[in-house]
């Protein structure tokens, strides 16, 4: 398939998307409670699996931990969702969008920053009273969130990429700064998850009350209201548009 200009357009991910019904290997597929509610633990196949995966397996967030998450989407509040269930101490969410700040709070942030008023970095280190945080996330991916993760952590922490960069993107930094710190500096694909251990644990954790997937789903929506569904997510007003068949 091509667009007007010639474009060429590939399936999602390999696989394509909004379709009724598809045809996966038995490997693919993991089992969850019947109880369970199929529009909620349905985004554990992607963007919530993301977000918690990063803070809890690449960024091995633990309790009594400060952590910091760049952008408050889906992906990055799942992000403050899973450090919030690990037991970190202080969970800093960064936006530029207040409704998406108000957002991560109701997941469990402890503090806000709207990065259109204040830099990000000094608030950072003045809520860590001057260290940086343990881990920071950037659920973004782009060199300028990037940059700020890099100079917001301890300076023993932990960066985590989670948000995906384009191709042209790069990145120019003095060689020097990774040079003088230490800690980690990680890529995370796909929350570095095992689904068929996460999955059905996840899902027992939002059985029990203690993972509120539930708040990530904005609207139900049919397969006709998809595009729809696109430009409230393009202006920034829902966190998940499911599509219940």
């Amino acid at each position: 398939m091509t667009l007007e200009d010639g474009t060429e357009l590939s399936p999602a991910l390999g696989i394509g998307a909004f379709a009724e019904k598809t045809l996966v290997h038995q490997g693919q597929c993991t089992k969850v409670d019947p109880e369970a509610d199929p529009a909620v633990v349905g985004l554990l196949g992607c963007g919530v699996m993301a977000g918690l995966g990063a803070a809890v397996n690449t960024g091995g967030v633990s309790r009594g931990d400060t952590v910091a998450v760049i952008g408050c989407g889906g992906v990055g509040d799942a992000a403050i969702a899973g450090a919030r269930l690990v037991g970190a101490r202080t969970i800093i969410a960064v936006d530029r969008d207040p409704k998406k700040l108000e957002w991560a709070r109701e997941l469990g942030a402890t503090h806000t920053v709207n990065a259109a008023e204040v830099d990000a970095v000094e608030a950072i280190q003045e809520i860590t009273d001057g260290f940086g945080a343990d881990v920071v996330i950037d659920a973004v991916g782009r060199p300028e969130t990037w940059k700020q993760a890099f100079y917001a952590r301890d300076l023993a922490g932990t960066v985590v990429l989670v948000g995906v960069p384009t191709p042209d993107m790069t990145l120019d930094m003095p060689l020097i700064d990774f040079f003088s710190r230490g800690g980690a500096l990680k890529s995370s694909w796909y929350g570095d998850c095992l689904p068929e251990r996460d999955f059905p644990q996840l899902v027992d954790l939002y059985r029990q009350g203690r993972l509120p997937l539930e708040k990530f789903v904005t609207e139900r929506i049919g397969l006709d209201e998809v595009e729809q569904a696109f430009e409230t997510m393009h202006r920034g007003e829902v966190l998940r548009s499911v599509v219940v068949l």
